[in-house]
């Protein structure tokens, strides 16, 4: 396990493809900065406003961005044929993916934290003591629900490795976990109630607030799931895709 976890850590830090994902999501930060930098302005002029988090409001760039690590981490040795080298070095399947999903799981864990973090606090460190709404709470109340969205997007990334397994493609693991993120979440608002709320409370974005205790949506109001539960909806997502990434890589031929 210690050859398979130092070989795919290898791997990983070794392709440009890694870089381009984490700088990606390191945009954040500008953006955030910049959001930031405007809200305020508008704030001397109106005296106060509620303008939303940008640790809330570009946390989907993070997710899609580094969840293209997991997704690469296995469509792009199919694409080229070392998965075959991967199995020679590794003939176990289920090590080998395990290896990937814990290289995967450590560097978006901490690279999503490191964003969130410098977001939030440098978001915070331009607004002063501007009334923008998002910073009307200390880091105590806030650290749930940055917590929640780091580990969001490991859960995705972990998604987006097991997806890859299962259709080896990675356009189509991507736009896998697009539609997770924005398409399945918008169609299940639209369903009758009560069931647009109890199938809106299983959505992973939706997950995020209801691990923190925050509302959903001013349309679905609070969440249906307590933080516990919730939280372990969210994990569900990582192991269900593991789980099915794991069936068909050991059903298939390399």
């Amino acid at each position: 396990m210690r050859m398979a976890f130092s070989s795919e850590w290898l791997k990983l830090r070794s392709v440009a493809s890694t870089y381009y994902a984490l700088g990606s999501a390191a945009l954040m930060m500008l953006f955030g900065v910049g959001w930031t930098i405007y809200v305020s302005s508008l704030a001397e002029e109106r005296g106060s406003l509620r303008a939303a988090a940008p640790e809330e409001g570009f946390l989907p760039l993070v997710q899609i961005s580094l969840a293209t690590i997991g997704v690469l981490a296995i469509t792009s040795e199919h694409a080229t044929g070392m998965i075959r080298a991967s199995l020679t070095a590794v003939p176990s399947r289920g090590t080998l993916l395990l290896a990937k999903a814990a290289v995967v799981g450590g560097v978006t864990f901490v690279a999503a934290h490191v964003v969130l973090l410098v977001t939030y606090v440098a978001a915070r460190l331009i607004a002063g003591d501007r009334q923008l709404g998002f910073n009307s709470t200390g880091f105590s109340d806030d650290l749930p629900l940055l917590f929640a969205s780091g580990a969001s997007v490991t859960v995705l990334a972990l998604v987006g490795l097991g997806l890859g397994a299962v259709t080896r493609s990675t356009a189509a693991a991507i736009v896998s976990v697009v539609a997770m993120l924005f398409v399945l979440p918008g169609i299940a608002t639209y369903l009758p109630q009560p069931w647009n709320s109890r199938v809106a409370s299983l959505m992973l974005p939706n997950l995020v607030p209801q691990i923190a205790g925050d509302r959903l949506s001013s349309r679905l109001g609070d969440g249906l799931l307590s933080p516990g539960v919730a939280f372990v909806a969210l994990i569900s997502y990582a192991l269900v895709a593991l789980a099915v990434g794991f069936y068909f890589l050991w059903r298939r031929d390399a």
